[in-house]
């Protein structure tokens, strides 16, 4: 669904945000007219997971293509074959409309490949994964100052206040945690939950995830979590699992590896509570389905709390009170804030996609990531045609070799233009004036 919101938004409003944009000239240059105008940047590279393989390639690719550019794609090794089928979607897409058939190339490989892509000389690249490997490739991409789009991990914050309605926010909450088996970039980790509403909270989502269905999606009948996608990354959630345990957390649902019959790779939807800075868990991001949940007194300790982590990817606050839940969203240390909703901004294509800190840096999707595929050229030219006095001519106190009074004469230009006061501006005339006049003395200014 958002992969088709991202293609409509283009196509509705994609345009309107690449045209030249008129800036403003101001006072001393009102005589110009001044624009930015977008040029593609060239070749584009861009590094996709596995998680979401087909909104992953169609994601880049669409913007991309919009804006003048060609495009190459790093596939996922683990996600290769799903490919074959959209380079099929993609060849016959630009064939219908006349488009270059190499226009967009899709790459498969493990990280020699990466590597290659990387330091190939494309004019920008965008990476989508780990911030372990995120850092990699900002260092391989330094070799030819290649601009690079990171966007890494995420351990979302999801704050509950004490007035939010939990009728509503409990279902949001889970979908947060639980959504793709919790392996999203931007799923919600930590949740932070008011004390007043805490045991109501959590009592409520430990007998719902209690009774999720977990099997393969391609089984007989509805199923709410799936499995893990890659190996050994069951283990890896047990392991945090195990250690936030160990640490004094205390397990209300799931918490373990299952062993299904159809062989998959599995873990429990998972409640955790009593979750402490000293665990793994805190910092470290889960990737899996684990609901972790931490009690907050006062709405400043539920920011502290929320800020007290490597990444900064969403985030999300619930409350009654919009100008409330509006005061904790502004501290936030986040790229993205849905307020009283999850992963909203995301379907809000006109914004941009990115975090800070651990998270990356730079955006893509909305209008910041449309633009940032393209090289933003300022362009000044004189608004009066030409003919007129109206145009910029060097005087003649300026013009190598400088007048004695050239100093004077700038000095007066600045006090006429930018002295705050009407005394100055009027000083810096008289001061003009004097500076132009034949025979007369320099009048020293003091800068």
């Amino acid at each position: 669904m958002v992969t088709c919101k991202k293609i409509w938004w283009l196509i509705k409003h994609g345009q309107k945000w690449l045209k030249p944009e008129h800036r403003s000239a101001k006072i001393m240059m009102f005589y110009k007219s001044a624009r930015v105008e977008y040029h593609p940047v060239g070749v584009v590279g861009a590094i996709v997971p596995w998680n979401y393989p087909f909104h992953n390639v169609f994601n880049p690719l669409s913007a991309a293509i919009y804006s003048g550019n060609a495009i190459v794609i790093k596939v996922s090794e683990h996600a290769s074959w799903s490919f074959l089928y959209y380079g099929r979607i993609i060849k016959a897409a630009l064939k219908s409309v006349g488009a270059p058939e190499h226009l967009v190339q899709i790459v498969t490989g493990y990280a020699e490949a990466g590597n290659a892509l990387v330091t190939s000389g494309v004019n920008k690249l965008i990476f989508v994964g780990s911030t372990e490997i995120g850092k990699k490739v900002m260092q391989a991409a330094a070799q030819n100052l290649t601009p690079v789009v990171l966007e890494l991990g995420g351990k979302d914050a999801f704050i509950i206040c004490d007035d939010a309605n939990l009728a509503e926010t409990i279902p949001t909450a889970m979908k947060g945690a639980f959504f793709s088996c919790g392996q999203n970039c931007a799923g919600a980790e930590r949740f932070f939950v008011q004390e007043a509403v805490y045991d109501d909270f959590v009592n409520q989502v430990a007998e719902v995830t209690k009774r999720m269905r977990q099997g393969p999606a391609l089984g007989g009948g509805p199923i709410d979590c799936g499995a893990m996608c890659m190996p050994g990354l069951a283990e890896k959630v047990a392991d945090l699992v195990d250690d936030a345990v160990q640490h004094g957390a205390k397990v209300l649902a799931g918490g373990n590896v299952v062993q299904h019959p159809s062989g998959g790779q599995f873990f429990a939807p998972t409640m955790l509570v009593n979750i402490t800075s000293e665990m793994r868990i805190w910092r470290e991001e889960v990737f899996g389905p684990v609901l972790a949940v931490m009690k907050f007194r006062t709405d400043a300790e539920a920011v502290a709390l929320a800020n007290d982590c490597p990444f900064g990817l969403g985030s999300t606050v619930c409350s009654s009170n919009k100008a409330r839940a509006n005061a904790i969203a502004h501290q936030l240390q986040a790229g993205m804030t849905s307020i009283n909703d999850f992963g909203s901004t995301y379907m809000c294509q006109s914004l941009p996609f990115g975090g800070v800190k651990d998270s990356g840096f730079d955006r893509f999707a909305g209008i910041e990531g449309l633009r940032g595929l393209c090289v933003p050229k300022a362009v000044c030219q004189d608004r009066i045609p030409a003919g007129t006095q109206l145009k910029t001519v060097i005087p003649p106190i300026l013009q190598y070799p400088v007048g004695d009074k050239s100093f004077q004469f700038a000095c007066a230009l600045a006090s006429i233009f930018y002295s705050p006061s009407l005394v100055g501006n009027i000083g810096g005339l008289k001061s003009l004036i004097l500076a132009m006049l034949p025979g007369s003395h320099s009048v020293q200014q003091k800068l």
